[in-house]
């Protein structure tokens, strides 16, 4: 028996291992909606994810020119027959959707559709998304649908395992900003310890000082000149606190000038002369950006206030396609055999999990009293 290729089970399987393959919700969404229109062989496809308030949160399209979407404009708050999909949560397959009574028109460069097929995509009793497709490519007899029964069947199969793959993104993103929120935690446990002890040294110089204006005014001065210069650190630290906080700005600047500026930060906030050298770096992937981001920073954290260095140097460099990291002090250094314990306090565990994460490796070189060297390598992507 032949059949068309794409209602093959090789195709089936190609779309369902797709969906799969990512994490981020917009890609999800995209592929999602990419094997709907080839698997079904439609002209248009589409998914919305419903917001709160009976309309749609994200929408993705496949079929449609960035041209015409740009075109046609944002999309109406309630939407006709696709809102009906939220609410009513049962397939439809139309022969004419303009003939419709939920239909309420297009803007001027919306594509002209006719025959339809529509399925929301559920997870357990909830709706989180519909799918929706438009002119099916085949010969239809006047009035006639050209979406089939087995069509709607494998469109449901589809929609069964959008809903795994929407749920795993959705985690996904809640996973991360768990992550983040776990770092913003542990850097505000930091900048609270810090600068509650300038703060304190601040209070207690400023009392001295108070007690010596009367008794002995040259010494009351240098308490104050000292009260000045605990100000001046204390600020230093907040400022230092408050750019590791702020979401780095990798998307904006991209991953050279984001080191750049936050080790320019690191170094007024220090004692330690802290440098940076950048060696011909091509963009990498996200991801890798992001890994290479936090091994720096977390290195650049052991260094600076663990290791008692006086110098701290960071280079970024090519390596084949990728990239190479290395993060250099002259602080006291430890003994890598002892990593357990080490690793646990330094960080060392979670950097090589962000290393391996994006494919890459992590290396410590150090020594008591010879300082450390940290060195991870990322493949390009």
């Amino acid at each position: 028996m032949s059949h068309s290729p794409p209602s093959g089970l090789a195709a089936v399987s190609a779309a369902l291992l797709a969906m799969s393959r990512h994490l981020e919700m917009r890609d999800v969404l995209k592929t999602i909606v990419v094997s709907a229109r080839e698997l079904l062989e439609a002209e248009y496809a589409a998914l919305g994810v419903p917001d709160d308030h009976g309309g749609f949160a994200q929408f993705v399209v496949d079929g449609v020119s960035d041209e015409q979407w740009k075109a046609i404009g944002p999309l109406p708050r309630q939407h006709g027959i696709l809102a009906a999909m939220l609410h009513e949560a049962k397939p439809e397959r139309l022969a004419d959707v303009r003939k419709d009574p939920r239909f309420e028109g297009w803007p001027a460069a919306h594509p002209d559709m006719s025959d339809f097929l529509g399925l929301p995509i559920r997870d357990g009793d909830e709706i989180i998304g519909a799918l929706f497709l438009a002119n099916k490519r085949c010969p239809k007899p006047q009035g006639s649908c050209g979406f089939t029964a087995q069509d709607e069947d494998l469109l449901s199969i589809l929609a069964q395992h959008a809903a795994i793959a929407l749920t795993n993104a959705r985690l996904y993103e809640r996973s991360r900003e768990l992550t983040i929120a776990e770092e913003r935690s542990r850097l505000a446990h930091e900048l609270h310890d810090a600068v509650s002890q300038k703060l304190f040294s601040l209070r207690l110089t400023a009392q001295a000082a108070a007690a010596l204006v009367d008794r002995d005014p040259a010494r009351a001065k240098g308490e104050l000149q000292q009260v000045a210069a605990l100000a001046a650190e204390a600020v230093d630290e907040l400022r230092a606190a408050v750019v590791e906080l702020r979401p780095a700005a990798l998307d904006e600047d991209g991953l050279v000038a984001t080191l750049r500026t936050q080790i320019q930060v690191l170094d007024r906030a220090h004692t330690a002369r802290v440098t940076f050298e950048s060696l011909g770096v091509r963009a990498l992937p996200a991801a890798q950006e992001e890994a290479l981001l936090r091994v720096s920073q977390e290195a650049l954290h052991n260094a600076l206030r663990h290791s008692g260095a006086g110098r701290v140097d960071v280079t970024l460099g090519r390596h084949g396609s990728g990239a190479v990291l290395r993060i250099t002090d002259d602080g006291s250094g430890f003994e890598p055999g002892a990593t357990r314990q080490a690793g646990r306090h330094l960080g060392l565990v979670s950097m090589r999990d962000r290393a391996s994460g994006v494919g890459g490796r992590l290396t410590v070189e150090s020594a008591p009293g010879r300082g450390t060297t940290i060195e991870m390598e990322v493949p390009g992507g």
